[in-house]
């Protein structure tokens, strides 16, 4: 028997002895989960360092920092989100009462990407405990620091019988796509999201895929391009642009761009100084493979600005490359690193096409002060998620479900929506046997009665 089958079969067992179903015990294990974050900040901190290059402060903006948040939000509203809902159901049922009873999945299966390898597994973590179930949770193995701690420290904090943690490659993880699970929530690639839903698809077991996707940036003249460009360098070189949701490329007009380079390369300066290598904020790319694919994506460019790579440092300098083709190699894939192409288009109508023309991006951004404009992205554009003013910035709203549309991905969480990912809401019918109403529906269907009920029925009444 494999770890995989033994891990599952054993979280199964707790889950099928009501291990889970308490408020107590979902409290208790999301107060646990907080004070493991808070007790061991220095270590998780150096994990990102090792893994990322992330600077402590950026660890705890966008990943411990954002869990507390996660669990600060679902503990006082636990009891509200667990409680049955009654629900007023037709006149031709009466007497009867009806409710919405909200229940735990089973074991479920959280699979973790490398880029936010401490976020991006325990939010949803959160979600899976505040529901009350078990789960497996798979970190990324590029991640390899912060896997190590989370194998390490899980297990101290969270109830044994129903958390555990698998670390591996991809056999590992395809071991555990053979075994039955009751929801598997996954978190990367578009390519390797198809493969674990082909996976699930096996045995018919819901998925969550959090995928990704060009998320496009509209920006026109009638904003201050000096704060705009702050912002958009922000979310595009936040963790050295391996951000699901960062700015993957800009659109605006040949005039506009014009008038926002310069800001861009003075907005990059300020956050990172003159040289971004030298500077302890600026974080590194994964591998040295990840590197080399964006060393090839900036071979044949003329880079406004940046350009500089170290394979052997993992080193990628801040980079926007102006007036870039449909069909150069920057723009046919995810681009997940710190480089900027900038595209031109005529108008924002044209803008608008021109994403509507390609798959659905998980995020999308609009730097415009035009009512008109910023009403048209909303209505006319589709993705998993819509900005004006601040990229990324939605991440950290508990109460805005987060999760792409399309090929970006399927499903959200976050907040409530994370409970109700996690949660079978089943539908409750109660009604006594006297006086038997239902004899109105029982055949021999003639007489007047029925032609009576007939009537009724076919008004909508």
């Amino acid at each position: 028997m494999s770890r995989a089958q033994q891990t599952t079969q054993a979280l199964r067992a707790g889950f099928d002895a009501g291990v889970t179903r308490s408020r107590r015990w979902r409290r208790d294990q999301l107060r646990a989960l907080r004070r493991m974050l808070v007790e061991n900040q220095p270590e998780i901190e150096q994990a990102l360092r090792d893994d990322l290059g992330k600077h402590p402060m950026e660890a705890v903006i966008t990943e411990i920092g954002m869990v507390i948040a996660e669990i600060d939000y679902a503990l006082p509203r636990l009891r509200r989100w667990m409680r049955a809902r009654t629900v007023p159901l037709p006149l031709m049922l009466a007497p009867t009462r009806g409710r919405i009873a909200p229940e735990p999945l089973g074991v479920v299966l959280i699979i973790g990407p490398w880029n936010y390898p401490l976020q991006l597994v325990l939010n949803p973590l959160v979600g899976a405990l505040a529901a009350g179930n078990t789960a497996v949770v798979k970190p990324s193995e590029l991640a390899r620091a912060t896997s190590v701690v989370l194998a390490d420290l899980l297990p101290r904090y969270l109830d044994r019988r129903a958390i555990a943690v698998v670390e591996g490659g991809a056999e590992v993880t395809g071991e555990l796509l053979e075994q039955r699970f009751d929801h598997i929530f996954f978190t990367g690639s578009e390519k390797v999201g198809g493969i674990v839903a082909t996976a699930a698809a096996r045995t018919l077991t819901p998925v969550t895929l959090e995928l990704g996707g060009k998320s496009p940036t509209y920006i026109d003249d009638s904003v201050d391009l000096a704060a705009a460009a702050r912002r958009i360098m922000w979310g595009k070189l936040l963790n050295a642009g391996q951000t699901c949701v960062a700015p993957d490329y800009v659109l605006a007009t040949p005039a506009t761009a014009r008038a926002l380079l310069p800001h861009l390369d003075r907005a990059t300066r300020e956050l990172y100084g003159s040289d971004a290598a030298a500077s302890a904020d600026y974080g590194r790319i994964v591998t040295t493979r990840h590197t080399e694919r964006l060393a090839q994506m900036l071979s044949d460019v003329e880079p406004a600005f940046g350009g500089d790579v170290s394979i052997e440092g993992r080193y990628v300098a801040p980079t926007v490359v102006d007036a870039v083709s449909p069909d150069s190699p920057l723009m046919q894939e995810e681009i997940f690193g710190p480089i900027l192409p900038i595209v031109h288009v005529g108008s924002a109508a044209e803008a608008r096409a021109f994403i509507r023309a390609r798959p659905k991006p998980l995020a999308a951004y609009v730097f415009s002060r035009r009512r008109r404009v910023r009403r048209a992205f909303l209505t006319e554009t589709s993705s998993g998620g819509l900005s004006f003013g601040a990229p990324a910035a939605h991440l950290g709203a508990p109460q805005l479900p987060f999760g792409g549309v399309g090929a970006s991905g399927m499903g959200a969480y976050h907040g409530e929506a994370s409970f109700r990912t996690f949660s079978h809401l089943k539908s409750v019918l109660d009604k006594p046997l006297h006086p038997d109403t239902m004899r109105l529906a029982y055949p021999p269907y003639r007489g007047r009665v029925k032609s009576l009920l007939r009537r009724m029925l076919m008004r909508g009444r």
